[in-house]
């Protein structure tokens, strides 16, 4: 079954045609089915980053993210995490300074992927919202459980606080961000830095996040069968990630659950054929019983992880711009 009849099988959902290239793609590279993987194997499938570099190829136009996204420079190094160190990248835009700093959390079901895989969404951040990007790459299931990479999120939230001024940043603007499990994060580390008293993001900006823990919503049901992200991979996910079934109820999982008064706006970005669309649906209606600012746009034809594919893909290159809109609005200049 080609990528395009496996994505829309049940809802019959026009695919994008910039975004079906991307999954013609990866359909060509055979990846298993990741419930069937351990999580060690699941770590070396290709990735829709992976199909990206692909379509630029037969395209003919150059990979280096550097060259995709021209006026963002990055460089490696550690950040504070709750256990130790954590790899990191820190995107800078072009320009003086002081800049915001925006702190961005990978996705990949809290098992798999890192920076590397999640480059595109946070170099085009860094450019779309003017600002620095710090990309941290948190401590992963089923090696280490729930909460550690929350914790390690919340950690690094801390040390971006502090050093933010040696980065050439301002430490009195900064965001959160982040795509998928990444989109988690990025709203339980800003209900925590709440609760901590630290000082609090400007804005936070949530892709297509996981935001509960019920696998049955309307969206599950429609595209329970989806690439790259489906119904099967959120449950081996949760198998990978949770201690035990009381974790499900814990409110940094499921967020609509969480004490989210107080937060500072929040943007969410959905896809249309992604089983986590409805999760953004419910995290804003949470958010506004709250009474906290927020914006919600879903972007029609592209699935679960098109954020990333701005080279290829005009809607990920549209929600990116929007994105850093909202972002340079509470974040200033």
């Amino acid at each position: 079954m080609g990528a395009e009849a496996v994505s829309n099988a049940k809802s019959m959902a026009r695919t994008d045609a910039d975004m079906q290239k991307v999954l013609n793609k990866y359909a060509s590279f055979d990846p298993k089915a990741v419930e069937k993987l351990t999580a060690q194997e699941a770590r070396k499938q290709p990735t829709i980053a992976d199909a990206v570099k692909g379509v630029l190829q037969d395209q003919g136009r150059p990979t280096q993210p550097e060259a995709l996204v021209p006026g963002v420079t990055s460089v490696d190094r550690a950040v504070d995490g709750a256990a130790g160190v954590l790899p990191a990248r820190i995107y800078t835009p072009e320009g003086q300074g002081p800049f915001p700093v925006i702190l961005y959390f990978h996705g990949g079901g809290w098992v798999f992927a890192d920076r590397n895989v999640y480059d595109g969404g946070a170099r085009g951040l860094a450019k779309q919202a003017n600002a620095i990007v710090v990309s941290v790459d948190y401590r992963q299931a089923p090696e280490y459980k729930f909460p550690a990479a929350h914790d390690d999120a919340l950690a690094a939230y801390r040390w971006v606080t502090t050093h933010a001024g040696s980065l050439n940043g301002d430490p009195q603007r900064l965001a959160l961000a982040g795509e998928s499990a990444g989109g988690n994060l990025a709203v339980a580390t800003a209900v925590a830095a709440h609760k901590a008293g630290l000082t609090a993001p400007k804005h936070v900006l949530s892709v297509y996040p996981v935001a509960q823990t019920n696998t049955h919503t309307p969206s599950y049901e429609q595209y329970d069968d989806a690439k790259p992200l489906n119904r099967p991979m959120m449950l081996w996910f949760v198998e990978q990630v949770t201690r035990s079934p009381a974790d499900l109820k814990d409110p940094r999982l499921d967020l609509t659950k969480a004490d989210l008064a107080g937060l500072p706006p929040v943007t969410i970005v959905n896809a249309e054929i992604d089983p986590l669309r409805d999760d953004g649906g419910f995290l804003e209606t949470a958010l506004r019983q709250a009474g906290v600012q927020v914006e919600r746009k879903v972007y029609p034809g592209v699935t679960h992880e098109f954020f990333g594919t701005a080279a290829v893909v005009q809607k990920a290159k549209d929600a990116q711009a929007y994105a850093g809109s909202r972002l340079k609005a509470d974040l200033g200049k």
